[in-house]
């Protein structure tokens, strides 16, 4: 049986933030939740989480996590006494504890596999992850024989010159085998610098332990402030856009892009410069998004150009062209082949295939029939003060420069609607509709040269008020 136990008790106090540490968001998700998802497929039958600052926070940020058990440390004295607080909630448990830290995001999936095989088959009562840097300083050093059973771990301060050479290193993940581990925990001492029980204790407590090397050093990076963060959140960025890259997406300037977890790519996509994809965000076949776009939990059809815009919650079929300067809102739905042009906004709205709003337009709460041509600036003006009211535009019909349509309103198929109307009331199909004042014309209207520094005025017929 297995067991997981996540530190996630700490302040992170260099993050300078409200938020507790392990609530920092990376790549579209939290430390912390990266950390659960790692081990994910070890299938725990026991998930405990460690919490103290900002205890109920972080409890309600994971409340969705199915087994997911709390386990609360007050006050925080080290990780050998986060630790302690797990002997009464596992008593009687009989199997392997994994101890993560919820501040190490980048572990693979793999690499835990790897750990917890290795513990199994070499019977150590602890197996511990290590990583072998360029620089080690201030990690605690890690001292073994050939075979990977360790001697010795001795922290940086404590090291002489000659073991400072060594640059191995203990990333502080550990599988233990839990009952031996349990037998040890109350013989931690705060017999040191911090006057905290450290975890590093048990493994000399426990004597037969092993360590396995990982692989990619970048997988135990920790997050103490804004800056490993940034370090944390390029390391991730730059796994997404290679496992795309093999898959058969193009980045222009992959450097300069970023993605979510959450993001996935038909072959052949270009992804052009200064684009960005978050959350859930589906992208099909030979797509071309960007330069300076943002797509964010939207679903994207075969073939469809985003030039310079922002998509938000919106689902686009194939062969649609967006922008550039264009916003989609949430629950806006094109069809096939729809044009949405320069600095036009769409809300909650339906366009049916072969829709064009090519300029200047706002199509809020609208729904749109086939080859529907929405002429430059018109709005539907779909809120009242009060509540927000929809408006039906039939399929084949179109609308001129400036319209207004005044929500609830509904236009027939093949409806007209003359330049500059502002339309109140329904009209029926293969009509013609005008609302706006006739056009008066004076001819001759006599302008009289302007004094110096004063603007000219025209000036008013005999009898005009």
């Amino acid at each position: 049986m297995l067991a997981v136990a996540v530190l996630a008790a700490g302040k992170g106090t260099r993050m300078k933030s409200q938020l507790p540490k392990v609530l920092q968001p990376l790549a579209g998700a939290t430390l912390v939740e990266r950390v659960l998802a790692s081990c994910r497929n070890l299938a725990p039958q026991r998930q405990l989480l460690i919490v103290g600052h900002q205890a109920e926070r972080v409890e309600a940020s994971l409340a969705a996590v199915a087994g997911l058990e709390f386990v609360l440390q007050q006050p925080q004295q080290g990780t050998g006494h986060a630790v302690q607080q797990l002997l009464a909630p596992l008593a009687g448990f009989e199997g392997e504890l994994l101890v993560l830290n919820g501040d190490v995001p980048l572990l693979r999936a793999d690499t835990l596999e790897k750990l917890l095989d290795q513990h199994r088959r070499s019977g150590a009562a602890v197996t511990l992850l290590t990583a072998r840097l360029t620089d080690p300083s201030g990690y605690g050093r890690v001292f073994s024989d050939g075979d990977g059973r360790v001697s010795a771990i001795i922290e940086h301060r404590d090291c002489n010159d000659d073991q400072r050479r060594n640059h191995l290193i203990n990333a502080g993940i550990y599988c233990f085998d839990w009952k031996r581990l349990a037998e040890v925990l109350p013989q931690l001492s705060t017999d040191n610098d911090q006057g905290e029980l450290y975890l590093t204790d048990s493994v000399a407590l426990l004597g037969h332990a092993t360590h396995l090397e990982v692989a990619d050093p970048d997988e135990i990076l920790g997050i103490n402030d804004r800056i490993h963060l940034a370090q944390c959140e390029a390391v991730l960025q730059e796994r997404l856009r290679r496992h795309w890259m093999e898959k058969g997406v193009s980045f222009i300037d992959p450097a300069s892009c970023t993605l979510s977890e959450g993001s996935r790519f038909g072959r052949d996509v270009v992804i052009e410069p200064q684009t960005h994809l978050r959350g859930t965000t589906t992208v099909g076949d030979g797509c071309h998004l960007g330069p300076g776009s943002l797509v964010e939990d939207s679903s994207l059809g075969a073939g469809v150009e985003v030039l310079f815009s922002v998509l938000r919650g919106a689902t686009v079929g194939d062969d649609c062209a967006i922008g550039p300067y264009a916003q989609l809102r949430p629950g806006t739905v094109l069809d096939k082949r729809c044009r949405v042009g320069n600095f036009v906004e769409v809300k909650n709205s339906h366009l049916a295939d072969d829709c064009r709003v090519n300029h200047l337009s706002y199509i809020g709460d609208a729904d749109l029939g086939a080859n529907v041509n929405v002429g430059a600036g018109t709005v539907t003006a779909n809120y009242d003060g009060v509540r927000k009211h929809r408006t039906i535009i039939g399929a084949g019909s179109k609308t001129g420069a400036n319209s207004v349509l005044v929500a609830p309103v509904k236009l027939g198929e093949g409806v007209t609607v003359g330049a500059g109307s502002t339309i109140t009331k329904d009209v029926p199909a293969g009509a013609l509709a005008l609302g706006r004042a006739r056009q008066v014309v004076r001819e001759n209207w006599p302008v009289t040269s302007p004094a110096a520094g004063e603007s000219a005025a025209p000036t008013p017929p005999p009898g005009s008020p």
